[in-house]
């Protein structure tokens, strides 16, 4: 039988959801440099900018070095970007995974990061991706710091 899941979480932001979701879009491969946990980025096939554009990362979650190489989607509208897994370490617990970023502006008061993770386990006995949550929280907190300081 398979286990499918979905995880959110959302984080208050100090910067706009225009500049949070700009760094995404126009500037990723500044990523490992504001980001404490992520350590490399590759580019493999399109632009760093494009849409469907394939990246290899290579991250650490909970002191474990890992890689992930993703499709990348961009909703220019909505102010999201979805990273849809091809290969790397979180196969070794999903048959399937999606990390998606939104940036929302909220009328008086902070806008919000979303952070949604839609996955399917390989078996029932494989953990949910809370470690692959917490870990975009982080990246969020980092990317919103950098955007403050700037």
């Amino acid at each position: 039988m398979a286990v499918r899941g979905k995880m959110e979480v959302e984080v208050d932001l100090e910067s706009s959801a225009y500049q949070f979701y700009s760094f995404f879009r126009n500037t990723p491969h500044h990523l490992p440099k504001v980001c404490s946990d992520l350590h490399a980025g590759e580019i493999h096939e399109g632009e760093w900018v494009s849409g469907s554009s394939t990246r290899k990362w290579t991250y650490s979650v909970n002191s474990k070095k890992e890689t992930f190489k993703e499709k990348v989607e961009f909703d220019d509208e909505n102010k999201s970007v979805t990273h849809v897994g091809v290969e790397g370490d979180v196969f070794d617990y999903y048959k399937s995974y999606r990390a998606t970023w939104q940036a929302v502006a909220r009328g008086g008061g902070p806008a919000i990061a979303k952070m949604i993770i839609e996955y399917e386990k390989l078996d029932e006995s494989m953990p949910h991706p809370v470690n692959y949550l917490d870990f975009m929280a982080n990246v969020t907190k980092d990317i919103d710091a950098h955007l403050v300081k700037a």
